[in-house]
């Protein structure tokens, strides 16, 4: 069509176009990149419109798709959900020549982070599951007081000293690493040497991380999100 076509076109037809291109964004996620400042380039998906965003960071075996169901309901609640892909997952890739696609992933998680801010957020929290949460607590050390609120779900923290804003650590009591050890006492022990304000939460059941959605507690642990992430 040129531009005499769009001239000519009737007032109607334009009606129909807007809406249309309105309505066809609030069907489903809309799909974003963005790089990233070692330069990688992360692909992720956004759901709702809200001005408080909320950047989920999935564990070591999922993608930004295993968030779905929860990244719609957070949007549901009046949040702004981008959900990311990691370096090496996906479309999502590091800088050139990068072989260790978990070098650097505290950037794709910063990356995510500053494309909200730039998309006018009012606040910014991150929910990071494993090493999802890892990587976010190493995003978050880089940007103090950036990151309004970060959940850690059932990850372990480098340096939970340098750790500001809320902080909420949530897992399965029983949770047991691989090699048959509880992950209790390294992250009870990370939780008592994080900044305040801070709380533990413990859920009934040997699930890790994402898996916890999967179980009889999948919805309290949501509950626990929520609460968590609109609070006054």
């Amino acid at each position: 069509m040129t531009m005499a076509d769009h001239d000519r076109s009737s007032p109607v037809l334009w009606i129909v176009i807007v809406a249309t291109v309105l309505f066809s964004g609030c069907s489903g996620p809309r799909h974003v990149y963005f790089p990233t400042e070692d330069g990688g380039l992360i692909f992720a998906e956004v759901y709702g419109q809200g001005e408080r965003g909320v950047v989920l960071a999935h564990g070591g075996r999922f993608t930004k798709e295993s968030w779905t169901e929860q990244a719609q309901t957070l949007a549901d609640a009046g949040l702004r959900v981008v959900a990311i892909d990691f370096r090496g997952r996906g479309q999502s890739r590091g800088p050139t020549g990068s072989t260790d696609r978990d070098e650097g992933v505290q950037y794709d998680v910063l990356a995510a982070v500053r494309h909200l801010q730039q998309t006018r957020a009012t606040t910014v929290s991150v929910v990071g599951a494993s090493f999802g949460g890892w990587a976010a607590a190493k995003a978050a050390a880089m940007i103090p007081g950036e990151i309004d609120r970060i959940v850690l779900l059932a990850a372990t923290v480098d340096e939970p000293e340098r750790l500001t804003g809320r902080k909420l650590f949530i897992l399965a009591r029983d949770d047991f690493r691989g090699e048959g050890e509880l992950r209790l006492p390294e992250i009870q022990d990370q939780f008592d040497r994080t900044p305040e304000p801070k709380e533990l939460v413990l859920l009934e059941g040997d699930a890790h991380a994402q898996y916890i959605f999967e179980t009889p507690q999948g919805d309290r642990l949501m509950r626990e999100i929520l609460r968590f992430l609109l609070e006054p």
